[in-house]
Protein backbone atom coordinates (compact mmCIF):
# COMPACT_ATOMS: atom_id res chain seq x y z
CA UNK A 1 0.00 0.00 0.00
CA UNK A 2 1.26 3.33 -0.76
CA UNK A 3 1.72 6.11 1.30
CA UNK A 4 -1.15 7.97 -0.60
CA UNK A 5 -3.17 5.37 -0.44
CA UNK A 6 -2.79 4.74 2.92
CA UNK A 7 -3.30 8.71 3.86
CA UNK A 8 -6.56 8.35 2.07
CA UNK A 9 -7.63 5.45 3.54
CA UNK A 10 -7.43 7.16 6.90
CA UNK A 11 -9.25 10.42 5.40
CA UNK A 12 -11.73 8.64 3.87
CA UNK A 13 -12.61 6.49 7.86
CA UNK A 14 -12.17 10.21 9.55
CA UNK A 15 -14.81 11.24 7.06
CA UNK A 16 -17.04 8.31 7.75
CA UNK A 17 -16.66 8.56 11.64
CA UNK A 18 -17.96 12.62 10.74
CA UNK A 19 -20.83 11.17 9.03
CA UNK A 20 -21.87 9.08 11.41
CA UNK A 21 -21.71 11.63 13.96
CA UNK A 22 -23.29 14.89 12.10
CA UNK A 23 -25.06 17.27 13.94
CA UNK A 24 -26.23 21.08 13.21
CA UNK A 25 -22.67 22.28 15.15
CA UNK A 26 -20.36 19.89 12.67
CA UNK A 27 -21.43 21.97 9.61
CA UNK A 28 -18.77 24.55 10.63
CA UNK A 29 -16.57 21.75 10.60
CA UNK A 30 -16.96 20.71 6.94
CA UNK A 31 -13.91 22.45 5.52
CA UNK A 32 -12.34 19.97 7.69
CA UNK A 33 -13.02 17.46 5.17
CA UNK A 34 -14.09 19.02 1.81
CA UNK A 35 -12.16 21.39 -0.61
CA UNK A 36 -13.43 24.95 -0.33
CA UNK A 37 -14.55 24.37 -4.39
CA UNK A 38 -15.71 20.54 -3.99
CA UNK A 39 -18.44 19.82 -6.04
CA UNK A 40 -21.79 17.77 -4.61
CA UNK A 41 -24.34 15.98 -6.54
CA UNK A 42 -27.32 13.79 -5.21
CA UNK A 43 -30.74 13.43 -7.24
CA UNK A 44 -31.93 17.10 -5.81
CA UNK A 45 -29.09 19.07 -5.79
CA UNK A 46 -25.58 19.76 -8.02
CA UNK A 47 -23.55 22.59 -5.95
CA UNK A 48 -20.18 23.93 -6.00
CA UNK A 49 -18.42 25.26 -2.91
CA UNK A 50 -18.36 24.79 0.89
CA UNK A 51 -21.34 27.04 1.18
CA UNK A 52 -23.52 25.63 -1.41
CA UNK A 53 -23.06 22.10 0.64
CA UNK A 54 -23.14 23.38 4.01
CA UNK A 55 -26.82 24.79 3.01
CA UNK A 56 -27.79 21.21 2.09
CA UNK A 57 -26.57 19.63 5.04
CA UNK A 58 -28.16 22.79 6.74
CA UNK A 59 -31.60 22.01 5.16
CA UNK A 60 -31.67 18.56 5.59
CA UNK A 61 -31.83 19.31 9.63
CA UNK A 62 -34.64 21.48 9.29
CA UNK A 63 -36.49 19.66 6.90
CA UNK A 64 -36.42 16.36 8.83
CA UNK A 65 -35.95 15.18 12.38
CA UNK A 66 -33.08 13.33 13.79
CA UNK A 67 -31.83 12.75 10.18
CA UNK A 68 -28.23 10.43 10.57
CA UNK A 69 -25.88 8.58 8.53
CA UNK A 70 -24.69 4.72 8.98
CA UNK A 71 -21.86 3.94 6.73
CA UNK A 72 -22.03 0.43 6.14
CA UNK A 73 -19.11 -0.29 3.79
CA UNK A 74 -16.43 1.67 2.86
CA UNK A 75 -14.47 0.92 -0.45
CA UNK A 76 -11.00 3.03 -1.32
CA UNK A 77 -8.75 2.99 -4.28
CA UNK A 78 -6.16 5.46 -4.36
CA UNK A 79 -7.79 9.21 -4.04
CA UNK A 80 -11.29 7.58 -4.91
CA UNK A 81 -13.53 5.70 -2.56
CA UNK A 82 -17.15 4.66 -2.17
CA UNK A 83 -19.71 4.43 0.40
CA UNK A 84 -22.51 2.54 1.07
CA UNK A 85 -24.98 4.39 3.76
CA UNK A 86 -27.96 4.20 5.58
CA UNK A 87 -29.66 7.87 5.71
CA UNK A 88 -32.26 7.20 8.65
CA UNK A 89 -34.60 10.47 9.65
CA UNK A 90 -38.29 10.81 10.40
CA UNK A 91 -40.19 13.60 8.41
CA UNK A 92 -41.84 16.37 10.03
CA UNK A 93 -44.45 16.99 8.44
CA UNK A 94 -45.94 13.64 8.18
CA UNK A 95 -46.14 10.64 10.67
CA UNK A 96 -42.53 11.77 12.81
CA UNK A 97 -43.09 8.60 14.62
CA UNK A 98 -41.85 6.01 12.03
CA UNK A 99 -37.88 5.92 11.33
CA UNK A 100 -37.51 6.03 7.73
CA UNK A 101 -34.28 4.32 6.15
CA UNK A 102 -32.78 5.59 2.63
CA UNK A 103 -30.61 3.36 0.84
CA UNK A 104 -27.47 4.96 -1.38
CA UNK A 105 -24.11 5.08 -1.79
CA UNK A 106 -21.40 8.00 -2.51
CA UNK A 107 -18.87 8.34 -4.83
CA UNK A 108 -16.08 10.03 -3.34
CA UNK A 109 -12.83 12.08 -4.86
CA UNK A 110 -10.20 13.82 -2.51
CA UNK A 111 -6.96 15.68 -3.45
CA UNK A 112 -3.79 15.00 -2.34
CA UNK A 113 -4.54 16.41 1.60
CA UNK A 114 -7.50 14.07 1.64
CA UNK A 115 -9.99 16.65 1.05
CA UNK A 116 -12.95 15.46 -1.07
CA UNK A 117 -12.91 17.83 -4.30
CA UNK A 118 -16.04 15.50 -5.75
CA UNK A 119 -18.97 13.88 -3.63
CA UNK A 120 -21.54 12.17 -5.82
CA UNK A 121 -24.76 10.56 -3.88
CA UNK A 122 -26.77 7.64 -5.59
CA UNK A 123 -30.35 6.31 -4.58
CA UNK A 124 -33.23 5.65 -5.76
CA UNK A 125 -35.57 9.14 -5.64
CA UNK A 126 -38.47 6.89 -5.91
CA UNK A 127 -37.93 3.74 -4.05
CA UNK A 128 -36.74 5.02 -1.65
CA UNK A 129 -38.33 8.21 -0.80
CA UNK A 130 -41.71 8.92 -2.83
CA UNK A 131 -42.92 5.38 -2.19
CA UNK A 132 -43.00 6.52 1.65
CA UNK A 133 -44.88 9.59 1.05
CA UNK A 134 -48.39 9.68 2.20
CA UNK A 135 -50.24 10.06 -1.12
CA UNK A 136 -47.69 9.90 -3.63
CA UNK A 137 -46.43 6.68 -2.16
CA UNK A 138 -49.52 5.25 -3.47
CA UNK A 139 -49.23 6.67 -6.59
CA UNK A 140 -46.13 5.55 -6.74
CA UNK A 141 -46.21 1.84 -6.05
CA UNK A 142 -49.49 1.80 -8.21
CA UNK A 143 -46.91 2.65 -11.52
CA UNK A 144 -44.16 0.51 -10.07
CA UNK A 145 -46.82 -2.41 -10.35
CA UNK A 146 -48.35 -1.16 -13.64
CA UNK A 147 -44.35 -1.26 -15.01
CA UNK A 148 -43.87 -4.12 -14.13
CA UNK A 149 -46.88 -5.72 -15.73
Amino acid sequence: MTQASSDHRAAVARLSAFYGQLNPQDLDRLGDFYAPDARFKDPFNEVQGLPAIRQIFGHMFTALHDPRFVVTQQLVDGPQAFLVWEFRFRFRRFDTVTEQVVRGGSHLVLDSDGLVTLHRDYWDAAEELYEKLPGLGALMRWLRRRANQ
